[in-house]
C-alpha cells in the first residue's frame, strides 16, 4: 500500500522541528546562531515497507546544549567570597559534571572570538589574557553546569503533540485511496 499521505505529513514534521530548532538555538543564544551546531540540525525520513523511521541529526554536544549540565558543586565557585553563592543551572538534567572539566582551549578560543574580557566590581575592563579566561570559564561551567536552553526539546514535543492527530488523519486517507482505487501492496 502507498502511504504517501503519511510521508508527506511525517516530512512536514521533521522539517518544522529542524527549523524552530535552528530559531530557538538563535533567539537562546545568539552566539550559538549560525555555528556548526545549528548547521548540523537536520532530519532523515527512512520509509520501508513495514516502518516509517524519522530521525533529528545534529553534533554531538547538541544534547548537553538542550538538556543542560548539572554543576558539580555550585557553592565551590565562590568559596572564598561569603557574599556571593554559586548556583545550579541545569538542577534537573540527566547530565552532570563529575570528575572532567570542559576543554579550556575551546572556551579560551570562544572568549576570543567574542571578546569576552575579565571586569572589576565597576564593570571596567580589567587585565587578563584569553587563557586566564579561558581556566575562569571551564571551572565556572564545571562547578555551576550549563543551563538548558531545550532548543530542541520544546518544538519536538510541540509538534509532537500536534502530531498523533494528523498521522491518524494521513493513515486513514492512504487506505481510503488504496481502497477506492484498488491499490494492491
Amino acid at each position: 500500500m502507498n502511504l504517501e499521505n503519511l510521508d508527506k505529513i511525517l516530512n512536514k514534521y521533521g522539517k518544522e522541528v529542524v527549523a524552530q530548532a535552528k530559531e530557538n538555538l538563535q533567539n537562546a543564544d545568539p552566539s550559538k546562531g549560525g555555528g556548526a551546531l545549528e548547521d548540523s540540525i537536520s532530519y532523515e525520513l527512512d520509509t520501508e515497507k513495514d516502518f516509517f523511521l524519522l530521525d533529528f541529526l545534529m553534533e554531538s554536544y547538541g544534547k548537553f546544549v538542550d538538556q543542560g549540565v548539572q554543576g558539580k558543586d555550585p557553592n565551590e565557585i565562590y568559596k572564598n567570597n561569603d557574599d556571593k553563592k554559586g548556583v545550579q543551572k541545569a538542577p534537573l538534567s540527566k547530565f552532570k559534571y563529575t570528575n572532567k572539566m570542559p576543554p579550556m582551549q575551546i572556551l579560551a578560543d570562544w572568549a576570543k572570538k567574542k571578546n569576552i574580557r575579565f571586569r572589576n566590581k565597576l564593570g571596567q575592563y580589567q587585565k587578563g589574557t584569553n587563557i586566564q579566561m579561558g581556566f575562569a570559564l571551564q571551572r565556572s561551567i564545571y562547578y555551576q553546569g550549563i543551563k538548558p536552553t531545550f532548543f530542541f526539546s520544546k518544538p519536538y514535543n510541540r509538534m509532537l503533540k500536534k502530531l498523533d492527530n494528523e498521522i491518524f488523519k494521513a493513515f486513514v486517507l492512504d487506505i481510503e485511496e488504496a481502497i477506492i482505487l484498488g491499490k494492491k501492496q
